[in-house]
Parts: structure tokens; C-alpha cells; sequence
């Protein structure tokens, strides 16, 4: 079975109680216990967590695959920056060699750093660092930028070993799934696990979320055609274009079926074509295809751009996207920054 078949497989599998699920049970309970071990032995032994000079905020998901860090991340780095804190990221950066800290560089390859920390250094423009271990990657972060006085790592919610002051979880519409954990459900630690804010990527309420989460929507209006980032159009423009068969959406994400529903709120017709997360665009997924045009995700067009053939295919467009939330959710953030109650 195929990366992507499997991906599907899990996915509709983790999404009810059926015979599948029910069979990893047992090893569902035995991970339970293994995760439950690992994160007390922490909380029962602060003086192995490493606290660093600055404030860190974590931003994860217990949903494994994508629910929408990255776009939240950026957010997050621009809200914090209006307030007049120099923040910056840490990641690890997935499929390359992390055993190095690398700082992240707006023109770097997301071969050497992962596509979601180039994405962020470009929309961002903050300083990031990727690298296996998180204490080490967020002490390289303010060696090279001693002006970072608050530190967000994307992902890294179970790397316990670097102390955090606040704990963002974020899910997504498909909620908590069936609520087991891995590998007879989506989730790395159990739905009720503590948290300082939950946010949900799409409407409220979800199943299995907390009452209070916040809700985050990500907007796309327009599309900026790959070969020439000069070139835009309104999204809903494409609409008036034809049938799906003159039209592809590609998405090499985690929830791949998100960004299709974008377009389809737009008002687009289009045939679809759902990648592996993270999928590296080493051989051209388009050579063969017969659209007029084809719209991709920002986190695959960081490398499509390195990608010759790819680069200068003038059919391919990229649709950005930029979270929304309630300027509130901000303000209680930047208060629990500052020492205060957020109640």
C-alpha cells in the first residue's frame, strides 16, 4: 500500500470506532501508558525540563497530521511583534537532517530546513532555527539573535524537555476523531490533556473540544501564479473559468481536503489531487496533467519554486492563506506573557 493510500486508510479509520480501530486497541493502551510515564516523569522532575532566558510558547497538536500550525504560528509571530515583542521560531524541521541546528534563511532550501520553517521565515520574517533537539535549536535561536525576547515553537508539545510558559493545542473539525490514541486513533496524548488555550481550525463547536476554544479561520481571497509572484488574481475569479476537467487543486498536506473546501467556497469546480504530507515534488506530479490551470498550497510551493520544470510551469498558482482570530485570544496571550491572570 501506497504512503498516501495508507494516510487515507488511517485516516477514515481514525475517524469511528470500527473493526480497524478496535484491533489496535490493545496497542493503543500500551502507548497510553508509555506516553503517561514519559510526561510525569517531567512533571515530577522539573529540574530535567530546561527553562530558557525568554518565554516560550508552544504551538502543537495531539491530532497527529495537520490541523493548521504553521498558518497559526505565523499569526502568532506577527500579533506578538504589533505588541513589541521581538519573537522568534523553532522547528524541526521534518524529513531533513536535523541532528545540526540550521538557522532558516528566506532563500534557503526546503531540502537542507523542512518546507513549514521556510514558509514561516518567509511570511514571518522572523528569525528561525530548525533542529532535532529542541533545547539546543531554541539556545543556537538567541545566540544568533540576542534580540529575541520570546521564543514559539512550532510543534514540539511532547518535547517536554524544553520548559514552556504556554501551551497553545490546536485542532481541527475532524475534533478528536474517535477519541483513542495512536495507533486505534489520531491522538498522541489523551482529548483532556492540560493546556493553557485550545483553538480550533474551523467552526465551533467540535466534539470532544473544549467549550472555550478559539475559533481560527484561514482566509484566501487571492492566488499569485508561481512563475511570476507579481501576477495575482482574485480566487473567486477562477470560478468563471470552465468545468473541473480545465482545472486541478493539488495539496501535499496534512489535511489535504481542507484546502479543497477552501476553493469549492470560492465558488471553483476543479479535480483534485491529494499528496503525502510533506511531499517533496522530486518528480513533477504535473508533467502529465491536462489542466489550464493548477492551484497548489503555499507549504508546497517553498518547493516547487526549487524545482526547475516546476518553477516555470506558468499554468501552477498559489493560493496563500492567513489565520483569523478574535484579537482577544491575542491580548490574553500577551498578558499571560506579562505575569498576569488572563481570567
Amino acid at each position: 500500500m501506497s504512503r498516501s493510500r495508507l494516510e487515507q486508510f488511517l485516516t477514515r479509520a481514525w475517524l469511528r470506532r470500527g473493526v480497524a480501530a478496535h484491533a489496535l486497541l490493545p496497542l493503543s493502551c500500551l502507548f497510553g501508558r508509555v506516553a503517561a510515564a514519559r510526561r510525569r516523569s517531567y512533571l515530577d522532575h522539573p529540574e530535567k525540563m530546561q527553562r530558557m532566558p525568554v518565554p516560550v510558547i508552544v504551538v502543537g497538536n495531539i491530532f497527529v497530521g495537520g490541523t493548521g500550525k504553521t498558518p497559526l504560528t505565523i499569526w502568532l509571530v506577527q500579533a506578538l511583534r504589533e505588541v513589541g515583542f521581538h519573537p522568534g521560531v523553532i522547528s524541526r524541521g521534518y524529513g531533513v537532517d536535523n541532528t545540526v541546528v540550521r538557522e532558516v534563511h528566506a532563500q534557503a532550501s526546503a531540502h537542507d530546513v523542512g518546507d513549514e520553517p521556510l514558509l514561516i521565515a518567509q511570511r514571518a520574517q522572523c528569525p528561525v532555527m530548525v533542529g532535532r533537539d529542541r533545547v539546543a535549536t531554541a539556545s543556537a535561536l538567541l545566540a544568533a539573535h540576542p534580540q529575541v525576547d520570546v521564543i514559539v515553537s512550532d510543534d514540539g508539545l511532547q518535547h517536554y524537555r524544553l520548559a514552556r510558559d504556554i501551551e497553545i493545542v490546536l485542532f481541527d473539525g475532524r475534533g478528536v476523531g474517535n477519541g483513542w490514541l495512536l495507533p486505534a486513533g489520531p491522538l498522541r496524548e489523551p482529548a483532556d490533556r492540560p493546556r493553557d488555550f485550545t483553538v480550533v481550525n474551523g467552526a465551533l463547536p467540535v466534539p470532544g473540544v473544549p467549550d472555550d476554544a478559539v475559533a481560527m479561520t484561514l482566509q484566501g481571497t487571492v492566488a499569485e501564479r508561481l512563475c511570476d509572484p507579481q501576477q495575482t488574481r482574485a480566487l473567486a475569479s477562477f470560478a468563471q473559468q470552465g468545468t473541473s476537467s480545465s482545472m486541478l487543486a493539488a495539496a501535499g498536506i496534512g489535511n489535504p481536503a481542507r484546502f479543497f473546501q477552501l476553493l469549492r467556497d470560492a465558488g471553483l469546480q476543479f479535480d483534485c489531487l491529494a499528496l503525502p504530507d510533506h511531499h517533496d515534488f522530486a518528480d513533477d506530479p504535473f508533467a502529465a496533467v491536462q489542466a489550464d490551470t493548477i492551484l497548489i498550497t503555499e507549504k508546497d510551493a517553498v518547493k516547487c519554486r526549487q524545482h526547475e520544470a516546476l518553477k516555470n510551469d506558468p499554468r501552477i498558482w498559489v493560493v496563500p492563506v492567513t489565520a483569523q482570530l478574535d484579537r482577544a485570544f491575542a491580548e490574553r496571550i500577551v498578558e499571560k506573557l506579562r505575569g498576569h491572570s488572563t481570567a
